[in-house]
This record gives structure tokens, C-alpha cells and sequence, in this order.
């Protein structure tokens, strides 16, 4: 019998997930489909990924496994490990500026150290143990550190709002590969076969830190507390960056080959300071506004897993999308059996966003539920104030800018606005609400007065064709809180196809979600890669 290696897909029901006599007996069938028969001895199963499917009224499993025919795996490869890159230490010969310490940053440093290239990664925001001490500081006091909160410190802004590890962007980069250094550095196996990985925001900070010590182990550097504020040089060529500490207000001048912003979503200071040296380096580009939409977990379980019990399948996960308009209404980040957290970067704005841990054992789920929002949306009145500024891209970070202080003042301190589902569909404002998992405290707010009418008639709309498909998704526990507006940023920073530097601005490089090109931590960490490679390649 020839040889042969041979993926495949069987579908199971939950309760035999873990019979793997049936599996093997499955996966020799749907080969056999093929013809030729296989005696059993002379096959071996890897396991490969795992994915639920809830729909159509019954629960399956689809397990994807590898057959080996007349092979043998490696013991690699029957762990579900690859082979890791091959870090090197730093020579000191040749270095990159990194701004940002998020997954752009981090796998992009990493990246460096494969050619034994030093990085000097710049972070405005705290190590994660003080980081930590700033995040309860906003629900407890209402206190936001404009430089340590949600979105800004190590490990960006996925690090403490739920560490999801699910992306659709295989064209972008190895996948695997980005799952596979995530569990070197501590993260769950499990990340390596779920369909939809997740390492919980109570797990991920540790693995960041270890990434950090690696880094720094290879002579890497870091630089925390310390803001990049101008980017140095002439003709339209970055040759460093002046930095400040934001503690001390010591300002200090790095210099090095080339210079990466891995400086993620919410850093709005970043692009002005691109627009200071070239404004047409920068162009408006689509976005999201809309809210976190929060759940009994128990409902959205009993919704997706159609009253079935769940076993040991975990919180249910939902994503929904619908037309309404021209424009696209959908889930974002959906948080099974976790919590709404506030994200706001800074004390005068409100903005909210959801995590899990890794157990996702919380009462509720959340998700964010946002409209589509172009360039041509935007109201004249911030284009024109873009006009005056002397760069037409800004105007959807004015938009984003004025809604977040709209959500402040309907709020109290970091207290969000919010308001039931069903209120909000009825045109008023909520008597009282349910208990949430937001710590930071609610305001009743009917979020029809304040909220642009393009944002909010399309969430209703879309709203009820959600419950169409997920029949009780609008009922009285729904609970709506405000402001969703940073699921990915309304600036691209344009950047050459083939080299990667920033069109206008030579050696800059922009990197993950602050430069719009990438959403999420994977996407964002193979950009860091994909980036520093290109660096790699020219210097």
C-alpha cells in the first residue's frame, strides 16, 4: 500500500469526543471513500483542530485530524509542536526602534532577533504588574491614566480585554506559527487545536512577561513610561524619535536604522505627529461605532446551544451580521461568559470594550454590536476642521474624539451610559437596569438622544434581524452600554506594497492595528513580522 499523509475532517457529538477508537474508525472510512482499503494497525491520528457547530437544532464536533498512512509522525508533530525560530543574541551592530510593546511590537522584536538584530522597544504605557494597579483604578475611583489603561502598556491592548487568538487573515502569514511561540512562552496547548484559541486575560500578562524577559535575555531593550513625541529627521526620512518620561518629563533622542510604529488603535497623538512631517502619508479609512450588547450567560447558551445542555462545551459564542442600509451591522469581540470593561485612554472621554479569562466562567457574554462607518459618513463639520489642520484623514478621529465625550457626558466619571435593549427599541429611557458585569458603575441614558441617528436606526434595524436568528437576543435582561468605537482605527498610516516603509516618510514603518492594516493579536503579531522582515531584507 502506498505511503500517504492525509487530512481530514469527521464530525462527531459531544459526548464522543473523547472515544478514539470511533474517531480512528470515522477517518479510515472518509479515506476509504477514496478507494483502497487500510488496515487499521497502519494508521496514525494527529489531532489537529477542533470546532462546535450549533446549528440547525443539533450539537456536533468537527475534529480535524492528520492520518499518517505507512508513516511515522515525529514526536513534534504528534505534540502539536513545530519547529520554534532560532532567536540569536543581539549584535549591537545594527538596530531598530520599536514604539509600541503590543503583538506588533513584541513578534516584530522577536523577528529582529532571528538575524541577531537589537530592538529597542519604546513603551508609553507600564509593565503589566503596575498596569494592572492603573486598570482597577478606573473602576474603583474612576481614575484614567492617559498612559496606562486598558489600551496603552505592555502587551497593547489585548492584554487585559481577553487575549483572542482567532483570525481569518491565512494569507497574512503562518498562523501556527504565531500560536506555537505564544505556547513556548506559556500559553495553553489548547491554543494549538481550538478552532477559536483564547488565552484569558487573566493568563496572558505572564506570557507577555516572558516574551519581555526573552527579549531582553537576547539584549534587547525596553523603555516603559517613556512617550514617543516627534519623529527625527530631514527630507522626509526618520533617522529616530524624541522621547519624553512621562514621570520624570526627562527627554531623551533615539536613533537607530529604522523606526516601526506598533503604536495600536487608540494612540490618536501618533498621527498628528505622522501629519506634522507628511500629511499625505496619511488617508481616512472605514471604522466602527455602536455598543457592548451584554447577556445572561445562561441565555446566550440556551440561545446557541438550543436548550441543550452545554456539557462540557463551555460558554457559547455567537457572530451575527446584517445589512441594513448600506452599511454593515455586526458582533465584534464577542466575550462568552465574560465582562464589559472600561477602555477608556483617557479621563475625558468614556469608551467600553469585553474580555474573558480563560475559564470564561462569568454570569454574562458580551459582545460589541457596531454599524459600519466610512469616510463619507463622517459630519461635514470634522472634515472641515480636518481641512483647517492641514490633513483631511484626521476628520474620523475628530468623529471618533467627539462621540467618546458624548458618552462622558452622559455618564458620570467612568460610569457608562446604558440602556435595555427593548427601551432602547421603544425610544426611551431605561427605569432601572440589570446587574452587569461592569465594575465601573451604569447611568440610565436613552442612547437615541445623543447617539448619531446614522449609528443608532441602523443598530435598531439590525437589531431585530439578530433576532431572527438568534430568537431572545432582544429581551429585558439585553442590556446596551456605551460607547463602543475602537474595534479598529479611522486613520491608515499608507505604506509602499513591496517594502512595507511608510509611503513619504522613509524609514518608518508602520505596524499592526495603529497603522490600519491588520485587527486583532494575531494579525497584528504577523504583521510585526512581516514588517521587521522587510527591515531585515534592506538593512
Amino acid at each position: 500500500m502506498e505511503n500517504m499523509i492525509k487530512e481530514i475532517t469527521i464530525t462527531v457529538k459531544p459526548e464522543e469526543e473523547k472515544n478514539l477508537k470511533l474517531h480512528k474508525s470515522l477517518a479510515l472510512k472518509e479515506i476509504k471513500k477514496n478507494g483502497g482499503s487500510i488496515p487499521s494497525g497502519e494508521a496514525v491520528l494527529v489531532f489537529v483542530k477542533k470546532s462546535i457547530d450549533a446549528r440547525h437544532g443539533q450539537l456536533k464536533l468537527h475534529l480535524r485530524y492528520k492520518v499518517y498512512i505507512g508513516e511515522t509522525p515525529d514526536e513534534a508533530t504528534q505534540k502539536g509542536q513545530n519547529q520554534l525560530p532560532e532567536w540569536k543574541t543581539a549584535s549591537g551592530n545594527k538596530s531598530v526602534i520599536i514604539i509600541g510593546a503590543g503583538p506588533a511590537g513584541l513578534f516584530g522584536a522577536l523577528t529582529l532577533l532571528e538575524k541577531g538584530i537589537k530592538p529597542v522597544i519604546i513603551e508609553r504605557g507600564k509593565m503589566t504588574p503596575e498596569r494592572k494597579k492603573d486598570i482597577a483604578l478606573i473602576s474603583t475611583k474612576g481614575l484614567v491614566n492617559s498612559d496606562s489603561n486598558y489600551c496603552f502598556g505592555e502587551g497593547g491592548a489585548g492584554t487585559f480585554s481577553d487575549g483572542k487568538l482567532y483570525t481569518r487573515s491565512n494569507k497574512r502569514g503562518n498562523i501556527d506559527r504565531i500560536l506555537q511561540i505564544f505556547a513556548y512562552f506559556g500559553a495553553d496547548k489548547k491554543i494549538l487545536t481550538d478552532a477559536h484559541p483564547h488565552i484569558g486575560t487573566n493568563k496572558l500578562p505572564q506570557v507577555i512577561n516572558n516574551m519581555r524577559n526573552k527579549i531582553i535575555e537576547l539584549g534587547g531593550e525596553f523603555y516603559f513610561n517613556t512617550r514617543a513625541t516627534e519623529l527625527l529627521g530631514s527630507n522626509a526620512s526618520v533617522t529616530g524619535v524624541r522621547t519624553i518620561n512621562v514621570h520624570t518629563n526627562e527627554e531623551k533622542i533615539f536613533t537607530a536604522d529604522a523606526v516601526v510604529l506598533a503604536t495600536g488603535h487608540s494612540a490618536s497623538d501618533i498621527y498628528h505627529m505622522v501629519a506634522k512631517m507628511n500629511p499625505a502619508s496619511l488617508e481616512a479609512k472605514t471604522f466602527a461605532v455602536g455598543v457592548r450588547v451584554e447577556h445572561p450567560r445562561v441565555l446566550i447558551d440556551a440561545i446557541q446551544y438550543h436548550g441543550m445542555p452545554k456539557g462540557e462545551l463551555g460558554a457559547a459564542e455567537y457572530r451575527v451580521t446584517a445589512q441594513v442600509e448600506e452599511r454593515g451591522v455586526y458582533s465584534f469581540c464577542m466575550c462568552p461568559g465574560g465582562f464589559v470593561v472600561p477602555s477608556s485612554s483617557g479621563p475625558d472621554e468614556i469608551v467600553v470594550n469585553g474580555m474573558s479569562a480563560a475559564e470564561r466562567n462569568s454570569k454574562w457574554s458580551n459582545a460589541a454590536i457596531v454599524v459600519e462607518t466610512r469616510p463619507e459618513d463622517i459630519p461635514a463639520e470634522y472634515i472641515a476642521q480636518a481641512k483647517t489642520d492641514g490633513c483631511t484623514a484626521l476628520a474620523g478621529l475628530y468623529f471618533r474624539t467627539t462621540l467618546e465625550k458624548a458618552a462622558k457626558d452622559n455618564g458620570q466619571g467612568q460610569a457608562a451610559p446604558a440602556q435595555r435593549l427593548t427601551d432602547f427599541l421603544d425610544n426611551k429611557k431605561s427605569k432601572d437596569l440589570p446587574v452587569s458585569s461592569f465594575t465601573a458603575g451604569l447611568v440610565c441614558s436613552n442612547l437615541n438622544s445623543w447617539m448619531p441617528p446614522q449609528i443608532t436606526t441602523r443598530l435598531a434595524q439590525g437589531f431585530k434581524i439578530i433576532n431572527k436568528n438568534m430568537k431572545g437576543f432582544i429581551c429585558e435582561d439585553a442590556l446596551m452600554i456605551a460607547i463602543e468605537t475602537r474595534t479598529s482605527t479611522p486613520v491608515r498610516i499608507l505604506r509602499d506594497k513591496e517594502t512595507c516603509e511608510c509611503c513619504g516618510i522613509k524609514n518608518l514603518y508602520p505596524a499592526g492595528e495603529g497603522s490600519g492594516y491588520s485587527g486583532g493579536i494575531v494579525s497584528s503579531a504577523m504583521d510585526g513580522e512581516n514588517i521587521c522582515q522587510k527591515i531585515i531584507n534592506r538593512i
